[in-house]
């Protein structure tokens, strides 16, 4: 897990990589263009990219045009503003409507690090995972952002595919196979499972890591797509271990440990430990000082499952 590369890098590499075997992707960006990386395809394809400007909602509102046209529209901002200034485009004219729009956001959760709460969301996973026809998708690093971009290229239909800032490991095996809706069993173990998405897959794997050298045999499933669920894997780990721990770099109501917990409460109840951030905004500082202060390590994580495991009837 050594080579790092951010998961909005390879978003870019990955758009003109399709860009030349797509004529029918365009992509649409709110004056991010930089930052979100979609600059890359913008030079590599400047007639099939519109820099929207400071409008968000007029961007969604155009992507929906564009799919309704029979294109391929990637619509990218930041979290929050994906999320929360354009909701209501999203949810009329894209989600209602069932239209082929792929939101890709970048900058989600606290490793935007020094921009500070008003940038950080951690909320967008649970604004978009409630929303009919919405597919909501978060890679765990950048070669399963590669793939996913290529998948969702492909799947007709809305589609939030949620991104960060920082440069991150790379945690995923090369040639692991990717199946949109379909959880990766990353590691095998009985007596707890660590649930995680995004940048939390590689902590869980440090975690398990830990927990093995105390006897403790961990499972770590990366759920890169948390909605729709994969119920069987899920159910699964539920019954093979008794014990799970979500992680997320979300906040902990609505997100991934609220997904599961409804998955689960409803068809095997097992003790859940969901980790994340606890009903609180953000703040200013370096990622790594804020993923220590909101408990997303790999130390918090086996205290964790130690809780989640004496739970256990």
């Amino acid at each position: 897990m050594t080579e790092k590369i951010a998961t909005r890098d390879a978003y870019g590499q990955a758009l003109v990589e399709l860009g030349h075997r797509m004529d029918k992707i365009v992509v649409l960006d709110a004056d991010l263009s930089k930052s979100t990386k979609t600059a890359l395809f913008a030079e590599e394809f400047p007639l099939r990219f519109f820099n929207m400007g400071i409008s968000e909602a007029d961007m969604m509102g155009t992507a929906a045009g564009l799919a309704a046209s029979g294109f391929i529209p990637f619509a990218s901002t930041f979290g929050v503003f994906a999320t929360g200034r354009a909701y209501d485009q999203v949810r009329n004219s894209i989600a209602y409507t069932k239209l082929n729009v792929k939101i890709v956001a970048t900058h989600t959760g606290i490793t935007v690090g020094e921009d500070g709460a008003s940038h950080q969301a951690l909320e967008d996973i649970a604004l978009m995972r409630v929303l009919p026809n919405m597919m909501v998708i978060v890679p765990a690093d950048g070669r399963q952002t590669f793939q996913a971009v290529e998948a969702i290229a492909g799947y007709e239909g809305p589609v939030y595919l949620r991104l960060g800032r920082p440069r991150v490991p790379q945690v995923i095996p090369e040639g692991f196979p990717f199946e949109l809706g379909r959880a990766q069993l990353l590691k095998e173990g009985k007596d707890l499972a660590f649930l995680a998405t995004g940048i939390t897959v590689g902590l869980a794997l440090e975690a398990s890591q830990l927990l093995k050298s105390q006897g403790i045999n961990a499972a770590v499933v990366n759920i890169h797509t948390i909605k729709p669920l994969d119920k069987d894997l899920l159910l699964q780990m539920a019954e093979k271990t008794g014990a799970l721990v979500t992680v997320e770099e979300h906040s902990v109501i609505g997100g991934l440990g609220g997904a599961v917990a409804e998955l689960i409460s409803e068809n095997y109840p097992v003790p859940i430990i969901r980790v994340g951030i606890n009903d609180t905004f953000g703040e200013s500082g370096s990622p790594e000082a804020l993923l220590k202060k909101y408990g997303l390590t790999a130390e918090n994580l086996t205290t964790a499952a130690k809780t989640s495991m004496q739970k256990k009837r």
